[in-house]
């Protein structure tokens, strides 16, 4: 990001709280537009907190989320009510856990992921029960925003498919592909690598940079496998603890001397130098 161009996301000293336990502690981070940010650190770290912070789920205890939306200016995460986050700010999340509705088919879920407009265009129910133009227009709208994403992502021959028959890697696709249908400008993904085999992680690869270079969308990606983070990243942010010990260039993580000793632990990390350089 250069000195001139303003970060599309701006974390400015956040903590949280529960009780006695420090969560996030202090944090800052930027992230750019267009760009794909990772998040990374061990188990326990505070990356799904952080999270949830950013969309919603959390009112952080102290700090600010500053998204600088194109359209709606300068906007406080921390302010909006959760719904909102999504809907006006266009920040959409993922989770750990596949959250699709596996009985309905994977359009159907791809036109539930738009039930606010559709929603909003029914007159909440009675547009959409006298099937009046308008919403019938909107219905229509999101028919084909759905069917965009599942052709961009190579999904069109399992639309009528349930989703819950599908393959799990398959699933993690069809989920981010949910999120696509909400514009997001940032979209957050929390380990959607878990449970792909090398294959599907190569895919995922691909899938992410087409979605930050070709479509423009910032992503912000948590993630445990490593493969993923440093072969797509632009820039990475490592928490240990609730806090920020590095952040940089992929290259420059993978030689950051505190990286390495929360990921090994100290004594670990004293063999391999140890190992290294014996003679």
């Amino acid at each position: 990001m250069s000195a001139t161009t303003a970060p599309l996301l701006s974390v400015e000293r956040l903590t949280m709280r529960f009780g006695g336990l420090l969560a996030i502690d202090d944090m800052s981070l930027d992230v750019a537009a267009r760009q794909i940010t990772g998040v990374i650190g061990p188990n326990g770290a505070g990356k799904t907190t952080f999270f949830n912070c950013l969309t919603g789920f959390y009112k952080p205890t102290e700090g600010s989320v500053r998204l600088n939306h194109p359209k709606r200016g300068l906007m406080r995460l921390e302010a909006l009510p959760s719904h909102q986050v999504a809907h006006k700010a266009q920040v959409v999340r993922t989770f750990q856990n596949i959250r699709l509705f596996p009985k309905m088919t994977v359009l159907e879920n791809l036109m539930v992921a738009q039930h606010n407009a559709l929603q909003r265009a029914s007159g909440f129910s009675l547009a959409g029960l006298f099937g009046l133009a308008g919403y019938r227009r909107a219905e229509a709208a999101a028919m084909d925003k759905a069917i965009g994403w599942l052709q961009r992502l190579d999904l069109i021959d399992k639309a009528n498919t349930a989703a819950g028959d599908l393959p799990y890697g398959m699933q993690r696709r069809i989920e981010i592909a949910r999120a696509l249908c909400v514009d997001p400008l940032l979209l957050c993904l929390d380990e959607p690598a878990a449970g792909l085999n090398p294959r599907e992680s190569a895919e995922l690869n691909e899938l992410l940079k087409h979605l930050a270079g070709d479509e423009g969308i910032a992503i912000l990606l948590i993630e445990h496998d490593m493969s993923v983070v440093m072969n797509v990243s632009d820039h990475i942010c490592v928490l240990n603890y609730g806090r920020k010990i590095a952040e940089g260039t992929p290259t420059h993580i993978q030689q950051d001397p505190n990286v390495i000793k929360a990921y090994l632990g100290e004594d670990d990390a004293d063999e391999q130098l140890h190992a290294e350089t014996a003679p």
